[in-house]
C-alpha cells in the first residue's frame, strides 16, 4: 500500500449522512418507555457521538429502572429499518467530495455493516467505495477514546499530523484531537442545536462549518498553512 502524504477523514453519522436525527428519534421512543425516570432528550444530547451500547450503559447506570433483555438488539434493528427507509446524504457532501483532491477515509463509531449500508442507501458508495474504513468494533475503546483514529493512521502509515478530520460530535472531535489530528467541526446535520459549534471548538476543533459547501476552502487553507511552515 502506498501511504498518502495527507488524508481527509470523515466521520459517517451526522457528517456524510443525516442519520443521527433518525437514531435519536428511535432512542427517544424506546428509552422514554423503558426508563421513565430520566429526561431522555437531555441525556441523549449529552451522549451525542457515543456508540449505542455506550449510551445504553450510561443511561441504565443513571436510572432506577432496568432495560429489557436484548435492548440493544431491538434498538439497533429499529434504527436500521428507519435508516433504510429515510436516510439521506448530507446536503452538499457529494459536490464537496468531488471537488477535493485528497485521499479519503472513514472513521466511525458505528459498525462496519451500518456504515456500508448508509453509503449504499444514499449513493455515497460511488465516492467512498474504495476508501479505507475504520469502525468501532475494531478497537477496545471507541470514541471519545482516540483508538480508532490511531488505528487509521497506523494502518495507512500516515502521521496523525497529516490527517484532517470532519466530525460533528464532541466525542468525535475529542477523539481525533487526542490522536493528534486537526479537526473541522460540522454543525449542519438535522440533530444539531444552537451553541453546538462552540462546544466543538471547546473540544479542540480547529474550525467549524455549518454546510459542506464550506469544506473545500478550509481544506485548501489547511494544506496551504502546512506547506508554508515547511
Amino acid at each position: 500500500m502506498t501511504s498518502p502524504k495527507e488524508l481527509l477523514i470523515f466521520d459517517c453519522d451526522g457528517v456524510l449522512v443525516d442519520s443521527e436525527v433518525i437514531a435519536e428519534l428511535v432512542l427517544r421512543e424506546r428509552l422514554a418507555a423503558w426508563l421513565p425516570d430520566l429526561a431522555i432528550g437531555d441525556e441523549l444530547h449529552r451522549a451525542l457521538g457515543m456508540t449505542t451500547q455506550a449510551i445504553l450503559d450510561h443511561l441504565c447506570a443513571r436510572s432506577a429502572n432496568a432495560l429489557p433483555d436484548a435492548a440493544l438488539t431491538h434498538i439497533e434493528a429499529a434504527i436500521e429499518r428507519r435508516l433504510g427507509e429515510e436516510l439521506e446524504a448530507m446536503a452538499g457532501v457529494e459536490e464537496a467530495i468531488e471537488a477535493l483532491e485528497l485521499p479519503l477515509a472513514i472513521v466511525s463509531n458505528s459498525s462496519r455493516r451500518r456504515v456500508i449500508a448508509s453509503l449504499a442507501n444514499t449513493g455515497l458508495d460511488a465516492q467512498f467505495g474504495k476508501a479505507p474504513m475504520f469502525t468501532a468494533e475494531q478497537v477496545a475503546h471507541p470514541k471519545p477514546a482516540p483508538d480508532v483514529y490511531r488505528l487509521a493512521a497506523e494502518s495507512l502509515e500516515i502521521a496523525p499530523s497529516d490527517c484532517l478530520v470532519v466530525e460533528d460530535s464532541v466525542s468525535g472531535v475529542s477523539a481525533a484531537c487526542a490522536a493528534g489530528m486537526t479537526v473541522i467541526g460540522f454543525t449542519g446535520a438535522s440533530h444539531i442545536g444552537p451553541g453546538h459549534g462552540a462546544r466543538l471548538r471547546d473540544a479542540g476543533a480547529w474550525q467549524v462549518i455549518a454546510h459542506m459547501a464550506e469544506l473545500g476552502a478550509l481544506v485548501q487553507r489547511w494544506r496551504s498553512e502546512r506547506h508554508a511552515m515547511r
